[in-house]
């Protein structure tokens, strides 16, 4: 795609109200307690709106607060050095690190306050190499007790996957007794259920408009999806998150069927597999002058959202809610509905296997009308990048162009900002896109 054409564009009419939303999550942190609602500690892809049943919540994925930390660097590089003062390694999860330090220094970053104080942590154990650490000196630290379910027997693909089903629903039935006598709180099943309807709801939500931008042009850029994506990170249980998202996907497809572009520019689209390095967002701004839009990338449309891969087709959907789900039980109590979230899970392409996830993301290549992949080596995230270089000699076997650099999604002091800009302006001058001049 390398023909010169300029398109209309605008923000999106909703931006406002977007940006709104995801302060409210943050600040509800400060606030909640006076009003009566938990805290709650735990990571992003903890199904949080079983808390419901306790009552009023506010849950605090730890990972976006990392990330939020990370563009700002004055804030961050303090926070990761008090983090090390305590003696812990440069090499674990960039997002613990920022986090950690800035419960050391006691500083909340959205209001430069003290930091929350949690009721409980309450996860899964969606990363083994971070996470359950991670929320284990939280704990140590505030004095709060913790649970974990673990659900990684949904990584294997041997033997029959009700049985690991089972095993998992037993958990979060074990948990929901567990919350009653840490919080003193009775559940109610029913508040449980009707969160979580709302959860897998906003889930689809999500992800069906970040299939939207497979369109030409492309009607959303990644930044704008970064910011917008904490809504349904954090906020997916909520009817406020699917008002919002049913407003936004139509908004975007009016912008599609109106060719209203994201950027005005786009000659080139390339996709993402990891979080960027949050300190570095102008990295995409820059490489708009030569015509570049980037469409997405998978880890936040699986992290905040939910499609369906349809492998042998080569296709990807957008996913429908359990209710619509062909032999899937309706949810009645808090045994249906922990079956439910354990089967939502095992299905969900996070549990994706290798060679599916390769799979996966060339269909998506395909249905983003990509022209290049950008990989980035993740110095703060070891198992992101443990099988990069795989990634990228299957994706190049498929005739996919793929550019690469290494840096840090979450510390700002491991990326060589003008050495990465050298690198992917020469990768461009090779696919034959050159800076665009003004007219």
């Amino acid at each position: 795609m390398t023909t010169n054409v300029k398109y209309k564009s605008k923000p999106l009419d909703c931006w406002q109200w977007g940006k709104e939303l995801r302060l409210e999550a943050y600040q509800d942190l400060i606030s909640g307690h006076e009003q009566g609602k938990l805290l709650v500690l735990g990571c992003a892809a903890t199904p949080y709106g079983m808390l419901a049943g306790l009552g009023d919540f506010v849950f605090l994925a730890g990972e976006p607060y990392g990330a939020s930390i990370a563009a700002d660097p004055p804030f961050s590089i303090p926070c990761m050095e008090a983090y090390e003062a305590k003696g812990y390694s440069r090499d674990m999860c960039g997002y613990m690190r920022n986090f950690l330090g800035s419960m050391y220094l006691d500083k909340y970053y959205f209001t430069g306050g003290s930091f929350p104080k949690f009721d409980f942590a309450w996860s899964v154990r969606h990363c083994p190499a971070g996470h359950p650490k991670w929320h284990q000196l939280v704990s140590e630290y505030q004095g709060i007790p913790m649970n974990y379910i673990d659900d990684e027997t949904m990584l294997s693909n041997e033997g029959d996957p009700q049985h690991r089903i089972d095993y998992v629903a037993g958990q979060y039935l074990d948990t929901i007794e567990w919350m009653e006598k840490v919080t003193g709180r009775t559940y109610d099943d029913e508040k449980a259920i009707e969160a979580m309807r709302n959860y897998f709801r906003n889930e689809a939500l999500w992800g069906e408009i970040c299939l939207l931008n497979g369109a030409v042009p492309a009607p959303l850029d990644i930044k704008s999806l970064f910011a917008l994506m904490p809504i349904s990170m954090l906020r997916r249980h909520e009817k406020i998150a699917t008002q919002f998202l049913e407003t936004l996907r139509d908004e975007v497809k009016d912008r599609i069927a109106n060719q209203i572009a994201a950027v005005p520019t786009e000659r080139y689209r390339m996709n993402m597999l990891t979080p960027p390095p949050w300190s570095f967002l102008k990295i995409f701004r820059y490489l708009e002058n030569f015509g570049v839009v980037f469409v997405g990338t998978y880890v936040y449309l699986i992290n905040s959202g939910e499609v369906k891969f349809l492998i042998d087709e080569g296709k990807v959907i957008p996913a429908t809610v359990p209710e619509e789900r062909p032999g899937w039980p309706e949810m009645k109590n808090r045994e249906d509905m922990c079956r439910t979230i354990a089967r939502w899970r095992a299905e969900h392409p996070f549990q994706s296997h290798l060679d599916t996830r390769k799979k996966e993301y060339v269909i998506l290549f395909r249905h983003w009308n990509g022209d290049a992949y950008l990989l980035l080596l993740n110095r703060g995230c070891v198992p992101m990048t443990t099988s990069m270089y795989d990634f990228q000699r299957d994706l190049q076997s498929h005739g996919i162009a793929v550019a690469m650099f290494e840096g840090n999604f979450a510390d700002c002091r491991d990326i060589d900002e003008t050495g990465v800009l050298d690198r992917l302006e020469a990768f461009l001058e090779g696919q034959g896109i050159h800076e665009l001049k003004e007219a």
